[in-house]
């Protein structure tokens, strides 16, 4: 089975479509539909760019591959008596649902909604169970929430989402992707938390803003705020937050109680153990983001930052 026309649509909408290199928050190059060097079809790398029409044979190419064939064989049912039993396929907006969602989560094959839906269970019982694939880092996440609500609609109702198109007003940014309210506040806020002028309407960014984020980042500057962006700000968050202990983390030269009294001297060898971890520790999280690094010192030093962005 193949994947709808409807169904690459909503796909399309769902993980955004960027033409040009980036990489996500895991630190992985990737292009187009959300395609890494995983995908087994495209090495994604610094200044890659490629045709919408590259874009969607990739991502067919990618389907065909490593995500239409496990959903068909995991969601095909047997139907009649075990000595003439036949296969009984999933319905197109079926496999179109598991397709969306195994494309996500890489978890068909363990989903317990499958299960369910595949014994005849209520759609309440398989909705939830569905709704349950909403964490990412450990918390829920909105806009997982939503896109396995939008993933159920199609699976027990053949509904598909229909694209609406964001209202485009002149010196705001768009937003490139279907974002929840709290999604978009997050990304407003945190935008602003890295001295960019958001200006003063909730649920919207400043055109001049996402663009100059843009350009800063190595990112196409058109002031449509999608996948690239919103992927290349969570690097640039995850980075800050990451870096936080390291100022904290100081080689201490005393115990200190509950009370906190010094209490007795650590051994020399602790401070330089502590002094080695750190500077590891350190070194590490600079290379994880280089790319982060880069936008600091680009316009110092232009050629370390490109170096930077290049591997």
């Amino acid at each position: 089975m193949q994947t709808s026309s409807a169904g690459i649509a909503t796909l399309v909408a769902e993980e955004g479509e960027v033409l040009r290199a980036y990489r996500c928050p895991a630190g992985k190059w990737t292009i187009g539909v959300g395609l890494t060097g995983n995908s087994g079809v495209i090495k994604p790398h610094a200044g890659m760019v490629i045709t919408r029409e590259k874009s969607r044979r990739l991502l067919s190419l990618s389907l065909s591959r490593a995500y239409e064939p496990t959903v068909e064989i995991t969601m095909a049912k047997l139907s009649g008596s075990t000595s003439g039993s036949t296969v009984v396929r999933p319905a197109q907006h079926e496999f179109d649902a598991g397709v969306l969602f195994h494309f996500n989560s890489g978890a068909i094959g363990r989903a317990s909604w499958v299960k369910l839906w595949k014994a005849g269970a209520a759609p309440a019982a398989i909705r939830a169970a569905l709704g349950l694939w909403n964490r990412g880092g450990g918390r829920v996440l909105p806009g997982l929430v939503k896109r396995r609500d939008r993933e159920a609609d199609i699976l027990l109702l053949g509904k598909y989402p229909v694209k609406v198109r964001e209202t485009v007003v002149d010196g705001w940014a768009t937003w490139g992707l279907a974002l929840s309210p709290e999604e978009k506040s997050a990304a407003r806020a945190a935008l602003a938390k890295l001295g960019y002028a958001v200006g003063d309407r909730p649920g919207w960014v400043l055109q001049p803003a996402a663009v100059r984020f843009q350009q800063d980042h190595g990112l196409t500057p058109d002031g449509i705020i999608g996948r690239a962006t919103l992927s290349t700000l969570q690097r640039r968050i995850d980075a800050v937050s990451k870096s936080t202990p390291a100022a904290a983390a100081t080689p201490a030269a005393t115990y200190v109680t509950t009370t906190g009294a010094a209490d007795q001297a650590l051994p020399a060898w602790v401070d330089t153990a502590v002094l080695a971890v750190l500077l590891i520790w350190l070194a590490v999280l600079a290379y994880r983001y280089r790319d982060v690094i880069a936008v600091k010192v680009q316009r110092v030093f232009p050629s370390l930052a490109n170096l930077l962005r290049s591997f």
